[in-house]
């Protein structure tokens, strides 16, 4: 072998070696709050929340996960978080962790390539709430709330540890919107439990907004469990417009930008378990990113229904600390 061919080899080398650092996850001290969005906001409040922020890293050739050193992505990952907080701020004291979500390019891999960088993502996720059990919990009720990724985070979450009742009894409830519920996840898991009403509790109120005509989506491939925001019920029961109590656009300070009440009424499909939109041109809300299909309203589900599911946190709550006392 000449020179020339083992220093080629040796920079090919060298050149993996860079690139499975530039993979290599960071670790990450929960116990300094600056790796923290949130870190106990709001006095004064009868309750936690532990929520988990979606995907806002589009990720690049060769990084697959967000890193904490990215400025950028950290002030995005706020601002998601700012304009989901308003429906849960006026009840509950805050937390929401910085982590190594996965980025956007991650969801257009295979599950078996995909499966270590949602890995990363969750061990993250995992740290920051075993430090927060332990470190500021102090055996208060807890809301678990995501969006999107944040959803599926929370989820796992939930699969872990809330089998044992010191957590079980501490759930309010766990908002895991624009995610999917399985059937399989329920049957392997049965402590999960879906709410089945307005106001039950250490259950999971989920769903995910589409227009009619969608039968696929890379959210829900084939089914999903889930509840109508509007009318509270686990069937196909249409609810209209009438029933939501308003849709809120809210920029990345979290300020509403505009409001319209009795904007849309849902429906769940009997078949899919989506919340199928009925008052709604998809033309009109794209869904902007190019991994969700025309007439996905993915990116939406917080927003069409904002009011409803502030005034939903309020009575679960109160449900709660009613039966608890």
């Amino acid at each position: 072998m000449t020179k020339h061919v083992l220093k080629t080899l040796l920079l090919i080398l060298i050149l993996l070696n860079l690139a499975a650092c530039g993979e290599k996850p960071e670790i990450i001290d929960y116990s300094d709050i600056n790796n923290w969005a949130y870190y106990s906001v709001g006095e004064n409040k009868p309750a936690d929340l532990f929520l988990i922020c979606p995907t806002v890293f589009g990720g690049e050739e060769n990084q697959h996960n967000m890193s904490l050193k990215d400025e950028e992505s950290k002030q995005n990952f706020t601002g998601a978080l700012n304009m989901e907080k308003g429906i849960y701020e006026n009840e509950l004291r805050m937390y929401a962790p910085f982590y190594q979500q996965a980025g956007l390019n991650v969801y257009k891999m295979d599950s078996r390539r995909s499966k270590k960088f949602f890995d990363t993502a969750y061990a993250d996720i995992r740290k920051a709430f075993v430090h927060y059990m332990e470190n500021e919990n102090n055996n208060r009720p807890i809301v678990i709330a995501g969006f999107s990724q944040g959803s599926d985070m929370a989820l796992r979450l939930l699969k872990e540890f809330f089998s044992e009742e010191k957590y079980q009894n501490k759930l309010v409830a766990a908002y895991l919107i624009g995610w999917r519920i399985t059937e399989q996840d329920l049957k392997k898991y049965p402590h999960l439990k879906m709410a089945q009403n307005e106001n039950d509790t250490g259950v999971i109120v989920s769903f995910n907004s589409e227009a009619e005509f969608v039968k696929k989506s890379i959210i829900v491939p084939e089914k999903t469990y889930g509840i109508n925001p509007l009318n509270w019920k686990t069937d196909s029961t249409p609810a209209l417009a009438s029933l939501n109590l308003g849709a809120c656009f809210t920029d990345y300070s979290g300020s509403i930008v505009n409001e319209f009440e009795n904007f849309t009424g849902a429906y769940l499909d009997s078949e899919r378990g989506t919340l199928k939109i009925t008052d709604v041109n998809p033309d009109e809300y794209p869904p902007i990113l190019d991994i969700f299909e025309h007439g996905v309203f993915h990116i939406y589900d917080y927003l069409f229904f904002y009011r409803n599911l502030q005034h939903n946190v309020e009575v679960r709550l109160k449900n709660y600390m009613e039966n608890i006392n």
